[in-house]
């Protein structure tokens, strides 16, 4: 007995130093601690269900017959409720889908913000609060573009968050998500803020947080606090490959969610500005075709008509640095600057041209409903003019420029053969139209803007394809 007292006291002395290390590497690395900033701020999140009512067709596919069954057979009872009275149309069910996520209230009245996709196409939103409520939301207003979604419950005096500031949140700080993922209500999760700035290639418009907190299905819509307790993004979507949680989150910066909010609240709509360009990253090899030291802004490879930028002095090659003193690092960082600016402000452009910079002034539009988009490639006649670096080619038609929407001819690629063009990454199918700022409309013209370009230097051409206009970078190559 003895010996089994001096061993319980020795796990116990051990359990101590175990618990003071814990303690002094804590203290040491500054870790934090979390539990005063949910104690605080849990009662504002909740738990967001919808329902939505799902019509079902009943009846037996074409062709089948209903078959014969003893009258009173239990079989002839099974095939009538599920494909209808003797198989035909069999009527119309309906049964409710439900869908979980998150969300958060932002003031003691009731306004609750949440993801678009959490309660799109919903009839009923059930917002459920950590005193064991359950309050039916009313839909404000929601928007695809930025993927917020602002709700309204019937009431006062409830349980609000802090708003921060996203734009002062910095790579490798502590940061804190609460949410219902799989429905486990309040659940926490805490990581760090891994990059800022990211851009998903579904969403043109939001400057996404990206950090390691652990977010599943059903955290959607939930907050992301700093460890000031203060809201800096919603919590929205996830790069994954088994649909769980792999290290990679992404997170609605505050600030764009509260602009869309605001809009929502005033107008039940979002309206975004709009240049009404297409843009296009600057590689390496393009920036030295470009003249410049380092990639960097957005590449202009499209002026739309009817748009903003139509009427100014933006001009097809043009690189877009500063955006109203804003610095454009790539191509990603610019759509968030432009939707942000309101519809009629005037803006200042710092573009590169030829080697040179110049500013240009436009008065911001407004984006249509719906993105400009082109039309699909068409399928020209084989007719063969000549063949240039391995590409075979010829002029646009009229009409193909007409379907195409093309302001300028262009040249065709009938055939992309294997050399320098090809490896470019020229294809069958492309529309040359511009070389080295250049346009080109004949073979001719297209062989001797080649003929005078300098050695092992890479060139810049743009090309119109399906899916809108692209430069590419090719290297001129060395004569033998």
């Amino acid at each position: 007995m003895k010996n089994r007292n001096i061993f319980t006291g020795l796990l116990i002395s051990i359990s101590i130093l175990i618990s003071l290390a814990s303690f002094e590497v804590a203290a040491r690395y500054n870790l934090p601690d979390f539990t005063e900033l949910v104690e605080e701020h849990a009662d504002a999140v909740v738990n967001i269900s919808t329902s939505k009512q799902t019509e079902v067709k009943r009846g037996l596919p074409p062709g089948m017959d209903f078959p014969e069954m003893p009258e009173g057979s239990p079989f002839g009872e099974f095939f009538e409720k599920f494909f209808g009275e003797h198989g035909g149309k069999g009527g119309d069910e309906f049964f409710n889908s439900r869908s979980l996520g998150s969300g958060f209230i932002i003031s003691n009245d009731g306004y609750v913000v949440t993801n678009h996709h959490v309660v799109k196409g919903a009839d009923e939103i059930i917002v459920k609060l950590s005193d064991r409520r359950q309050l039916v939301a009313e839909m404000i207003g929601s928007d695809p573009r930025s993927d917020i979604a602002l709700l309204k419950l019937e009431g006062d005096d409830f349980p609000s968050v802090k708003l921060g500031d996203s734009d002062a949140v910095k790579v490798g700080q502590w940061v804190l998500a609460i949410g219902s993922p799989f429905g486990f209500d309040a659940s926490v999760t805490a990581g760090i803020v891994s990059a800022k700035g990211r851009s998903l290639p579904s969403e043109n418009y939001v400057p996404f947080i990206q950090t390691d907190v652990a977010i599943n299905p059903g955290n959607s819509g939930g907050p992301l606090f700093d460890l000031d307790g203060k809201v800096v993004g919603i919590n929205s979507q996830i790069y994954t490959r088994s649909g769980g949680f792999m290290g990679l989150s992404f997170a609605i910066p505050i600030e764009d969610a509260m602009d869309v909010v605001d809009q929502l609240k005033t107008n039940g709509y979002v309206s975004r500005g709009w240049l009404g360009v297409y843009i296009q990253e600057v590689t390496r090899e393009l920036a030295e075709s470009f003249g410049m030291e380092k990639p960097t802004g957005a590449l202009v490879a499209k002026i739309l008509e009817d748009s903003p930028a139509q009427d100014t002095d933006l001009q097809v090659g043009d690189i877009i640095l500063n955006y109203n003193n804003d610095e454009v690092k790539n191509s990603a960082s610019l759509p968030p600057l432009v939707g942000r600016t309101r519809v009629g402000e005037t803006v200042k452009l710092k573009i590169m041209r030829n080697g040179k910079t110049k500013t240009v002034k436009l008065e911001i539009g407004q984006l249509p409903d719906k993105d400009q988009s082109l039309v699909n490639k068409v399928t020209p006649e084989e007719k063969v003019e000549d063949s240039v670096f391995g590409l075979v080619l010829r002029p646009l038609t009229d009409e193909e420029m007409e379907s195409l929407e093309l302001e300028n001819s262009g040249l065709l690629v009938l055939d992309a053969q294997n050399g320098v063009a090809k490896n470019a990454g020229i294809r069958k199918g492309d529309v040359i139209q511009m070389i080295n700022g250049e346009p080109v409309e004949t073979v001719k013209a297209f062989t001797a803007l080649m003929e005078g370009l300098p050695e092992g230097k890479f060139i810049s051409i743009l090309v119109q394809r399906s899916h809108g206009p692209e430069f590419l970078a090719m290297r001129i190559p060395e004569k033998e």
